[in-house]
């Protein structure tokens, strides 16, 4: 009995990396470890840098609008996108050891401060941009 839940684990981990295997990155230039630290770094990136959303949309919406619409409707904005950042932050260091695509564009925060910011598929297709 012991041997079959052994056998059945062993099943069961080979099918998970099967299924896994299409939403992987198939990109040429990027080998396994480049990605793997990729997504670990840009994890911590997004988790520790994830307070910079809020000023970023008081400015879009500010430039989008007035001050005060842009100060109110900016901060909320950017608490919202602070979450999701941090989420996907944290998503990026669990399945760091599966390659696929980055889930946020921008990648940081910082990469284009006045692009709004956006969440794709992970592995499905092709990366958001």
């Amino acid at each position: 009995m012991k041997y079959k839940a052994h056998g059945l684990a062993c099943i069961m981990l080979i099918g998970f990396f099967i299924a896994a295997a299409p939403a992987r990155a198939e990109t040429v230039d990027e080998s396994y470890g480049q990605i793997f630290g990729r997504k670990v770094l840009s994890g911590l990136a997004n988790i520790t840098t994830s307070v910079a959303e809020i000023p970023k949309n008081i400015i879009i919406v500010n430039n989008q609008s007035n001050f005060a619409y842009g100060l109110v409707g900016g901060s909320f904005k950017g608490l919202l996108h602070m979450v999701g950042r941090i989420g996907v932050g944290v998503v990026d260091l669990i399945s760091s050891p599966i390659p696929t695509y980055p889930i946020v564009y921008p990648n940081y925060v910082w990469d284009d401060f006045y692009a709004e910011t956006t969440y794709g598929p992970a592995m499905v297709g092709e990366p958001t941009r």
